[in-house]
C-alpha cells in the first residue's frame, strides 16, 4: 500500500499543468481543484494567448487548461474567436498535447470540430458549471489522450469558408458583394455558400416566407444560437 501511494506521488510530481484564464476568481478555483487533486504536480497559469504559446514552448505541459474567452495580450480585450485560434494553434503546432477546455463558450468549439477530431492528444470539454468531479474526470480522461467532446451536442458539420461568410456579413456587417471581394471569390460563390450554410442550420425560404421571417435575420439568430459566431 505504502509502495503504491509513493508511486502515486512520484507520477504527479511529473505532471506539468498549465491553466489558462483571465478571471482570477475562475483560475484560483481551478487550481485548488488540480492542487488538491494532483498535490504534487507542477501548476502553471498564464492569462493571455500570446503568454500560453510561450509558456507551452517552454514547459511541454501534461495538460492544458483553458478558457476560450482570453485576450491576445496583456490590454486587449477578452474574445472567444481568440481561445479559437490559439486552440488551433496549439493543435497545429503540438499535435500530441493534451487539452481541456474550461468554457463558458463551448458551443463555439463547433467551429473547429475538424481539427479537434483529427488531434492526437486527449481533448475534452468542461462547461464552467461542471461539478468538481465531473470535471476531474475531463482531466484524466484529457491525460490518458482520449477525446470526450459529446458535452458539445452537435450534428452540424460546417466548412472554414461558411464561418467566413458568417463572421463578415454578421460580425463585420458586410453585404455578399464586399464578402466576395474580401474572400477572393465571386458573388455567385457567396450565394452558394449561404444556401449550404442555411441548408446546416434547417432554414429554408418556404418556411421563413411561410412564417413572415426574413431568412438572414433568422440565419444570425440560429448561428449565434449554435456557436458558430460569437
Amino acid at each position: 500500500m505504502i509502495h503504491n501511494l509513493q508511486g502515486q506521488a512520484q507520477e504527479q510530481a511529473l505532471l506539468t499543468f498549465l491553466v489558462v484564464d483571465d478571471h482570477n476568481l475562475i483560475l484560483g478555483g481551478t487550481l485548488e481543484v488540480l492542487k488538491k487533486q494532483y498535490p504534487e504536480a507542477r501548476l502553471l497559469t498564464t492569462k493571455t494567448a500570446q503568454d500560453t504559446l510561450s509558456q507551452v514552448q517552454k514547459c511541454q505541459p501534461d495538460l492544458v487548461v483553458l478558457d476560450l474567452s482570453i485576450p491576445e495580450e496583456n490590454g486587449k480585450i477578452s474574445q472567444i474567436e481568440t481561445g479559437i485560434k490559439l486552440l488551433q494553434q496549439l493543435m497545429k503546432e503540438y499535435p500530441d498535447l493534451n487539452l481541456m477546455v474550461q468554457s463558458s463558450y463551448i458551443k463555439a468549439l463547433v467551429r473547429i470540430k475538424h481539427d479537434i477530431d483529427a488531434h492526437h492528444g486527449g481533448f475534452t470539454v468542461a462547461d464552467k458549471g461542471l461539478l468538481e468531479a465531473d470535471m476531474l474526470t475531463r482531466v484524466d480522461l484529457s491525460l490518458k489522450g482520449v477525446t470526450h467532446t459529446k458535452d458539445l451536442k452537435t450534428k452540424l458539420e460546417v466548412k472554414p469558408e461558411w464561418l467566413e461568410v458568417l463572421r463578415l456579413a454578421f460580425e463585420e456587417g458586410l453585404q455578399d458583394k464586399a464578402i466576395a471581394q474580401k474572400m477572393f471569390k465571386s458573388e455567385r460563390m457567396v450565394r452558394h455558400y449561404w444556401t449550404k450554410i442555411q441548408d446546416v442550420l434547417g432554414i429554408y425560404p418556404e418556411y421563413s416566407k411561410k412564417e413572415g421571417k426574413n431568412i438572414r435575420i433568422e440565419t444570425e439568430i440560429r448561428a449565434r444560437k449554435e456557436g458558430l459566431i460569437d
